[in-house]
């Protein structure tokens, strides 16, 4: 085909449609890389030593001892410091390799001046080729680039003067994974997010039907291809090698197997995908207890689990510590404020040297929505029992109206702020009564009406101040933290929300007579879901993915 000019083309036999390769004398297209593969079953052998420095003949001798035994090297890789020579042969001959490259530096090995010839197998070259890598610049960049996102490590380089190929050296067990990213960075095929939800409740229901919404669109335009390769709840899962339809999970999880965190994480995590990631949907601490682990595998999360944030501080840190060392992303937006960007204002008025003096705000939009709605003219226990009806508290109300969801949002504001927040530092008024926290959910709702007096007298003494009550929580730059009841004038910012929304006021250095204001909807299956993939889209843009 060569000799007479006649291009090759190359399909997919499960795919006939698609457009192939086309192998020919002249080159086309925009791409500058045009194919990536890999070779399985090569071990490295690398001859190294000082006494190797500015001798004549050195890799003359090492590859003639090859050449005179019939090995086949397949890369060679030097440095200027001519301190060692790497070279990769077939793995079924580096016993060979080995023999004859010791018996040609024998005198050398004995005195020193060789220091080893070692040997390391099971190994995968992978080649990255075009001709339009020549004077192109960024292709190492790239190449390398997206082998560290999905922690690949190169254990050798070699590079041609014609720049039109970079050969790489990985363990072959990272092969697979490390060519479906580098084909992914070159926009030759979609970026594959693996995608393992926990949890498709309220939130996570909500959130696999935004994802069904625009996958395809973001197949289409972005080229990332959002693979639901499991979903769990806490009795069972559904693993899918393909990838499910999402909108078709339901179907699916009821098909599915008893659960196992181990083995769904090994899934979603599977060797030959070259991301993936993990949504927590639950409020277990179970769940999040995972996490440390989770991140220190390369695995992503993303969560509005606030367990984990607001743990025992040497367990937060652990988790981090575990993502810095792995690379792993871990996005949490919807921990605090459901869709809205409380977290990321905290952490870009930091990262941009503000020095933040204290942060106050409505966090609950539960609580938000019965101090708006207690006026008086309904009492508050039929208030909570209607908030609940319209799914605005969580099915034991208790969970709102004890105070610590606020507060472990407030340990988790802090935390950004960098401080060492327990929850035990929070100082939490709880409104509810005392031995109420024993009873079953139906015993609470029936004697809920027990602290209407209590609830009637506070408002009417602070409508007296010409105020207004509010659930507020506060945090200051010294570490000192509450949330409960307080009284509001009626034209502070707090005053003046609507039913659910969240209010968060942020005084700094820069925002001190004007302190900056988030303010929005802060309750909600679809709000919070939306933070969610608010996240997943963020996630997607940090492995190369252009949104």
């Amino acid at each position: 085909a060569m000799a007479h000019g006649i291009p090759v083309r190359i399909r997919n036999t499960f795919a006939p449609g698609g457009a192939g390769t086309v192998i020919g004398a002249e080159t086309s297209g925009a791409h500058s890389v045009k194919g990536i593969s890999s070779i399985d079953g090569i071990a490295l052998l690398n001859l190294e030593g000082a006494g190797m420095i500015g001798v004549p003949g050195t890799a003359h001798r090492m590859f003639g001892a090859l050449r005179e035994a019939g090995i086949s090297v397949t890369l060679i890789s030097q440095g200027s410091s001519e301190h060692s020579i790497c070279v990769a042969v077939p793995e079924d001959q580096v016993e060979l390799a080995d023999r004859v490259v010791r018996r040609a530096f024998d005198v050398e090995l004995r005195e020193g001046l060789i220091h080893d010839v070692e040997v390391t197998d099971d190994l995968s070259v992978l080649a990255v080729v075009g001709d339009g890598m020549a004077g192109t610049h960024g292709i190492s960049a790239k190449v390398f680039g997206a082998l560290a996102r999905v922690s690949v490590n190169v254990r050798a380089i070699a590079q041609g003067a014609s720049e039109r190929n970079i050969s790489v050296v990985v363990n072959r067990a990272d092969a697979a994974r490390a060519l479906r990213a580098v084909h992914s960075a070159f926009h030759l095929s979609p970026h594959t997010l693996s995608i393992g939800l926990i949890g498709p409740g309220t939130v996570g229901a909500v959130l696999l039907e935004q994802l069904a919404g625009q996958a395809e669109r973001f197949r289409r335009e972005f080229s990332l291809d959002l693979q639901l390769r499991g979903v769990a709840n806490s009795r069972q899962m559904a693993l899918d090698d393909l990838g499910m339809p999402i909108e078709q999970w339901r179907e699916h999880l009821d098909g599915g197997q008893e659960l196992d965190l181990e083995r769904f994480a090994d899934h979603i995590a599977a060797e030959h995908l070259p991301h993936a990631v993990l949504i927590d949907c639950t409020a277990d601490a179970g769940v999040a207890a995972n996490y440390e682990r989770w991140l220190a595998r390369g695995i992503h999360i993303v969560t509005p689990n606030k367990k984990a944030n607001s743990g025992p501080f040497d367990a937060y840190e652990a988790i981090r510590r575990a993502g810095r060392r792995s690379g792993a992303h871990y996005f949490y937006e919807a921990n605090v404020g459901a869709g809205l960007p409380v977290v990321l204002t905290l952490r870009d008025l930091r990262e941009t040297g503000d020095r933040v003096r204290s942060i106050e705000g409505i966090f609950s939009g539960t609580l938000a929505y019965l101090f708006n709605r207690h006026d008086g003219s309904v009492p508050f226990s039929a208030i909570v029992r209607e908030a609940r009806e319209r799914g605005f508290t969580e099915p034991d109300p208790r969970e709102d109206l004890s105070g610590l969801d606020v507060a472990r949002k407030l340990i988790i504001l802090g935390r950004e702020m960098g401080l060492q927040l327990e929850l035990s530092d929070v100082e939490v008024e709880s409104l509810v009564p005392q031995g109420f926290e024993e009873l079953s959910v139906e015993e609470f709702l029936e004697r809920l009406p027990e602290i209407d007096p209590e609830m009637n007298e506070l408002l009417r003494t602070t409508r007296a101040e010409g105020r207004v009550l509010r659930y507020v929580g506060q945090l200051s730059e010294d570490g000192s933290a509450s949330v409960g009841v307080v009284g509001i004038d009626a034209d502070h910012p707090f005053a003046n929300v609507a039913l659910t929304d969240n209010i968060v006021r942020f005084v700094t250095d820069r925002y001190s007579d004007n302190p900056l204001i988030v303010q929005g909807p802060g309750a909600g299956a679809e709000v919070t879901a939306a933070g969610v993939f608010g996240d997943l889209l963020r996630l997607a843009t940090y492995i190369g993915a252009r949104l």
